[in-house]
């Protein structure tokens, strides 16, 4: 394990127990005498806590015979704080049809031009890619491996091939490279077979198990001869499945185990955020908020900014259970209302439609002000409609974008998640590319940045507040339309000094928050770059 000598715990994986380092604390010896008083003891002792608080360990490690093992807070937990620290037992390519290099991951293409492993065949993105012979990466044992395979493997990655044959084959590499841990590195090899794979369940899931048993666990056995036996297979594919992180930086695609960040709990409002470094790909966890002693430590296996029906089905599908938050319980998602459609009905254009029983998939949705309902089904078909429409857009065209907002405003309330897709996308791309950077913005174009940022920020601050990049990034946007119109509105006289100055205090607000928040991010990604920046231009402002 990895984890920072901050956490002060190492875990007894495996089992149900723990063993937290608890550095030895030694006690202060008061002598009495006529100068001391009760005030200085009261000082003394809250010193002292205040000492053994910070030396305790972070968490512990807890069992539930629903939830299995998991991890609560040993203490109070500031924002902020880092929990683990540590770099991955496995990780390979994304289940994607999108061809990577095997040794950073990062696209590479299927052309003739494409550079190849000389062993293997499988494409790379260069002769000196730096994941050449690294655990990490890919090395001489799997390389052997697929070598031995190459007609049924790398030879059929050509152009116009179908995306289902890219699919199935990248799918096949982390498993192979878990095997062949058994021989090379059996502690971790053991490790990861300790970790929950829900098997039992998965065999009762006939399609999710035929997926594997075709494409996985028979071509590995009958046709590559790999040598394991078919029980371990589908148990890997379960593992992989349930405790995987997916992963990236700067363009570069992975999923990977972790030796411990697996034990984190599921919440759809989770207490921590996690981020990986581009050059190890370790992840580091650290509390989002205040953690309260004994509070679970939780963190998000869905996007946040997904609406509830579409969270829970892909929780289900990857992790095999139905998530019951707080939130996937609340037919406002916490106020958020995210999910939130207009009733179609002309004579009712007040009313909203929202889940009548969320924690049911198959339950009507209902108009709060009259008798119209919707069924699952088709609000799943609507809302896959409304996606595709929105998946066919070139992020970067901003009147395409503009349309979409409009097209389906009488269709999803403002805070839907649909919308706030756009709307992010929008508030990164206003400024930012040729047509609409900043000086060439009309001031209309400009306000309705500014909007879009903070419409998006409330919602970020009621799913994932505090000290979480989503945040971060979002305040780094909004800073920028709010000096730019403040300096416009001097400049023009229709804003008064008192309201500059208190536009100037905000942006600085801004951007010691993004800040901040970013500068956590790994060194080398391009939020801990953003960060910096928010420093430079708070430096600035600062004189």
């Amino acid at each position: 394990m990895y984890h920072s000598a901050t956490v002060g715990i190492a875990l007894a994986i495996g089992t149900n127990e723990h063993v937290c380092f608890m550095p030895h604390v030694q006690q202060r010896r008061h002598h009495n005498n006529n100068n001391n008083n009760n005030k200085h003891q009261r000082q003394q002792q809250q010193q002292q806590q205040r000492i053994e608080s910070t030396e305790k360990a972070a968490y512990r490690v807890e069992h539930s015979e629903i939830y299995g093992r998991y991890l609560v807070a040993n203490r109070e937990l500031e924002a902020g704080e880092l929990l683990i620290r540590e770099q991955p037992v496995a990780i390979g390519p994304c289940v994607s049809c999108e061809p990577v290099c095997l040794g950073c991951y990062c696209p590479v293409s299927l052309e003739a031009t494409q550079y190849r492993c000389p062993g293997c065949a499988f494409p790379l993105c260069g002769a000196k890619c730096r994941g050449l012979n690294r655990r990490d990466g890919h090395g001489a044992n799997e390389c052997e491996t697929f070598g031995r395979q190459r007609a049924r493997a790398a030879d059929l990655l050509r152009v116009g091939v179908s995306p289902d044959l890219v699919r199935d084959l990248y799918e096949l590499v982390m498993i192979v490279r878990i095997v062949l841990l058994r021989d090379a590195e059996p502690e971790n090899y053991a490790l990861i077979r300790r970790m929950e794979s829900h098997t039992e369940q998965r065999r009762e899931n006939l399609t999710l198990w035929q997926h594997y048993e075709q494409k996985v666990v028979r071509r590995l056995r009958e046709e590559w001869q790999l040598g394991a036996e078919a029980d371990e297979l589908h148990e890997i594919c379960g593992i992989l499945d349930v405790n995987c992180f997916e992963i990236g930086q700067r363009g570069a695609k992975a999923r990977t185990l972790y030796p411990s960040a697996f034990l984190l709990a599921h919440d759809c409002s989770p207490n921590t955020s996690h981020t990986d470094d581009p050059e190890s790909f370790s992840i580091m966890l650290r509390t989002s908020r205040v953690v309260r002693e004994r509070e679970t430590l939780t963190l998000s296996y869905a996007y946040t900014l997904q609406g509830t029906l579409k969270r829970r089905t892909f929780i289900q599908g990857g992790k095999l259970f139905w998530c019951q938050c707080q939130r996937c319980a609340d037919p406002r998602e916490l106020g958020s209302d995210c999910s939130a459609l207009v009733c179609p009905v002309q004579s009712c254009p007040q009313g909203t439609i929202r889940a009548t029983a969320p924690l049911d998939q198959q339950a009507d949705w209902a108009c709060d002000r009259c008798d119209h309902r919707l069924s699952a089904a088709n609000l799943e078909r609507l809302l896959d409609r409304i996606n595709e429409d929105l998946e066919s857009i070139d992020v970067h065209n901003i009147p395409a974008l503009e349309n979409f907002l409009t097209r389906y405003q009488g269709v999803l309330r403002p805070n839907h998640y649909l919308l706030l897709s756009a709307k992010y996308s929008l508030c990164q791309i206003y400024g930012r590319i040729e047509g609409y950077l900043l000086p060439q913005m009309s001031p209309e174009d400009i306000a309705r940045k500014e909007r879009y940022c903070r419409e998006f920020l409330k919602i970020i601050d009621l799913l994932e507040p505090g000290l979480t990049r989503l945040r971060g990034l979002i305040m780094y946007e909004l800073h920028a339309p709010i000096m730019v119109l403040a300096q416009l509105g001097m400049q023009s006289g229709r804003m008064t000094r008192q309201e500059f100055q208190r536009r100037i205090k905000e942006v600085v607000k801004l951007l010691e928050d993004s800040s901040h928040i970013l500068q956590m991010e790994p060194p080398g990604s391009s939020e801990h770059e953003m960060g910096l920046a928010a420093a430079d231009a708070l430096s600035k402002m600062r004189g």
